[in-house]
């Protein structure tokens, strides 16, 4: 279908976001899918999947991130079509005739883009690989390679399948922005656009390697030199042993009032505040204020629940005596519950952030499918009798020029990996019935458009991980690597679907053909799902003491011991005992019937009054976006609101120029420069022959405090908390 560019140049995205970092031109004769996109993405693909494998295990780890290989790629590109020939081949008849060139010219901004989507979901660490060494470690169960793989293969790829069939309702609408693909897309334009500087002005490239240096250096005094203005707690340095002031404004385990942090990596913790739309970074700070500045400390000041026997913010779980809760005391010889055990033992006890997350997530579960089918249900009817849900914008109508992916392909990924994972579970004997397999994979499948929707407008995913715990735990009690398996086909599906769905939308911005961009991340997953178990495989087999806490190099294993505690509580002790009648903590759950109805009065007060502010108002944003505490501290809330408001509201309301121009470049700059600059300090000050530490007030100072050691309120009894 062909178009008249001179007619649409001025149309351009109704949301002012989009126009300020997306482009609404497109050349349909760029060049994408070419030898050396597919080299070099291949190439940093694998590498960073393995690294990023290696330092999953390591405690602390940096991690290598899809935006450091967008850097990285970028004078690769370059290199590549400054050197290889620009002759044109052809292949044989018999072969084809096919015509190809190794040059086809400059590096360009579809090439690119590509490089990007293939690593943006496949070089983190899979989420199933808990559940492989807590299986082959903890549990003392023997997997090989070949269980290994299809298992990681599986957990990602049937996410894939089930990411093409959203696409009508999460990628070609011009509403579902996703706001982290606009700083990806300003920083692709900054690198590849020519503009030209004005008079008294900067390029927006020249802009971006000034603030990426200064945030590169700048970095190494809060995460080296003076680490204290990373951890700001300046009113806990001045009344140290004062708990309640340490738990309200600390920043390591507080609630972070103070407000106040040098550090970028602490800011954007719960991401980028210069990314989310103003009025999602205002829901979810009212939120925080709501449930964790208010409600939390009357709980735990109260001692509700015998809260304050323990730490304000941890994510530790505790027993009677005010230890971490000790798993093993609880089962037998063969790993299996222990019910005299426990109760000589203890109850398993919750810090008040973690009781008020738990919370929160019992009624999201409920309040996000109610508020999908309120807001968004005529959308989802006309979606699936094929009726168009919006009208297209300008990036729609450039991307009809290209075939689209046929939705039995995705359905045939998503059957075909679903039935690769029957075989898993069934071949090697793992006691996970194919009826839960079913009901693993109809989570994810219920969740992923309520989770697009919220992901799409905020910038913020929801996560399975509680329902994925307590289904298993109830329907499957007793059988901790049952749960662990339910539980990582269940969450990583829904996490990879939401990372695919954003990659499409990012390829639909870019205006690369969809083929291709289905193509790049079916092979990078897959390929990367290969290399990944391999160097697990190796380390285990040639790293001595690897998982233990002796470990020289620091290969600790954090992930997998959060990952075996979660399985031993929701898989052995199990919800029943945590949350069943009678139980400390069952009042949560009626959190589930208020999350229900939490939507139903501000729907109908926005239809009895369309114009009134309330319909801006979203619920499940309210609830969904506190879900990182803990382990996020009250400062990744708290600082991070404050910069969002000084760039998402005071500059973009009075130098909306400005703003329009700089503000996603900045971010970009800023995320870049500081993981940069965190490499470097790892690799070269706090990797080699166990770290080279400055020991001085200004690194040390903040670890003398009540915040630092994440002291409670109350003393326990020596006899322990008393047991009704």
């Amino acid at each position: 279908m062909e178009f008249d560019f001179d007619a649409v140049n001025e149309e351009d995205s109704p949301f002012p976001e989009v126009r300020a970092s997306v482009s609404n031109i497109d050349d349909p004769e760029m060049p994408a899918m070419t030898l050396r996109m597919w080299l070099i993405g291949l190439v940093l693909c694998m590498t960073a999947s393995a690294m990023n494998l290696f330092f999953n295990f390591r405690q602390p780890a940096p991690s290598v991130s899809p935006l450091v290989l967008l850097l990285v790629c970028y004078p690769m590109g370059k290199f590549f079509a400054f050197v290889l020939p620009i002759t044109t081949y052809r292949l044989p008849r018999y072969l084809g005739s096919f015509e190809f060139s190794l040059n086809p010219g400059p590096w360009n901004i579809k090439e690119h883009v590509l490089v990007y989507i293939m690593a943006n979901v496949a070089i983190s660490a899979p989420y199933a690989i808990n559940a492989i060494v807590v299986t082959q470690l903890n549990y003392g169960v023997q997997v090989d390679y070949w269980f290994s793989v299809l298992l990681v293969v599986a957990t990602q790829l049937t996410g894939f399948g089930l990411a093409g069939i959203c696409r009508r309702f999460l990628v070609w609408p011009a509403s579902m922005v996703w706001p982290q693909n606009l700083v990806t897309c300003t920083l692709l334009n900054t690198l590849h656009a020519e503009d030209d500087e004005e008079a008294g002005s900067i390029t927006r490239y020249r802009y971006f390697l000034l603030v990426l240096g200064g945030a590169f250096f700048f970095y190494f005094i809060p995460g080296y030199l003076f680490s204290a203005l990373s951890v700001f707690s300046w009113m806990c340095w001045i009344l140290p042993d004062n708990i309640p002031v340490n738990q309200l404004f600390g920043v390591e385990s507080g609630l972070g009032m103070t407000i106040v942090t040098f550090d970028w990596s602490q800011i954007s913790w719960i991401g980028s505040p210069l990314m989310f739309p103003w009025w999602a970074e205002v829901h979810i700070f009212f939120g925080f204020v709501l449930f964790f500045w208010i409600i939390t400390p009357i709980l735990y000041y109260t001692n509700t629940w015998d809260l304050a026997y323990f730490p304000l913010n941890d994510s530790n779980p505790y027993d009677r005596y005010g230890n971490v809760y000790n798993v093993s005391a609880v089962l037998d010889a063969s790993n299996r519950f222990n019910l005299t055990a426990y109760e000589n033992y203890s109850p398993l006890y919750l810090p008040a952030t973690y009781a008020m997350t738990y919370m929160l997530a019992f009624a999201l579960s409920t309040c996000v499918l109610v508020h999908t089918i309120l807001y968004h249900g005529r959308s989802l009817l006309n979606g699936l009798k094929k009726i168009r849900v919006e009208q297209d914008d300008i990036h729609a109508k450039l991307m009809r020029n290209y075939p689209e992916v046929p939705d039995w392909w995705y359905l045939v990924c998503f059957f075909s990996f679903f039935l690769l994972m029957v075989v898993v579970v069934e071949v090697w004997h793992t006691s996970v019935p194919v009826w839960a397999l079913m009901l693993s994979v109809a989570l994810p499948t219920l969740y992923v458009l309520p989770s697009g929707f919220i992901y799409a407008m905020t910038g913020q995913g929801i996560t399975l991980n509680l329902l994925a715990q307590i289904i298993p735990g109830t329907l499957m009690a007793g059988d901790p690597v049952a749960n662990m398996i339910f539980k990582a086909y269940s969450v990583q599906t829904l996490s990879e679907a939401t990372s695919f769905v954003q990659d499409l939308k990012l390829g639909h911005y870019i205006k690369v053909p969809p083929r291709a961009t289905f193509l790049v991340q079916f092979v990078g997953t897959l390929l990367a799902s290969f290399i990944q178990i391999g160097v697990k495989q190796w380390m285990f087999n040639n790293i001595p003491d690897i998982c233990t806490p002796q470990q020289p190099s620091l290969l600790t294993c954090p992930h997998n011991q959060v990952y075996y505690t979660a399985s031993a509580v929701w898989g052995i002790i199990g919800p029943t005992r945590q949350f069943g009648k009678g139980t400390l903590y069952y009042p949560e759950l009626y959190a589930i019937i208020v999350g229900a109805f939490l939507p139903v009065p501000f729907w109908l007060w926005q239809r009895r009054y369309p114009n009134s502010w309330v319909r801006f108002v979203s619920t499940p944003v309210v609830l969904n976006g506190v879900s990182y505490i803990p382990p996020a501290a009250g400062i990744n809330y708290s600082a991070w609101f404050a910069v969002g408001f000084v760039f998402q509201y005071l500059i973009r309301k009075r130098n909306f120029a400005w703003w329009s121009k700089f503000n996603y470049v900045t971010s970009a700059a800023l995320d870049s420069g500081t993981v940069l600059s965190l490499i470097i300090i790892f690799f070269t000050l706090d990797f080699p022959k166990g770290g080279l530490y400055i020991n001085w007030w200004g690194n040390t100072v903040y670890t003398k405090t009540a915040d630092w050691n994440r002291l409670p309120l109350k003393v326990i009894p020596s006899s322990g908390i008393p047991l009704d």
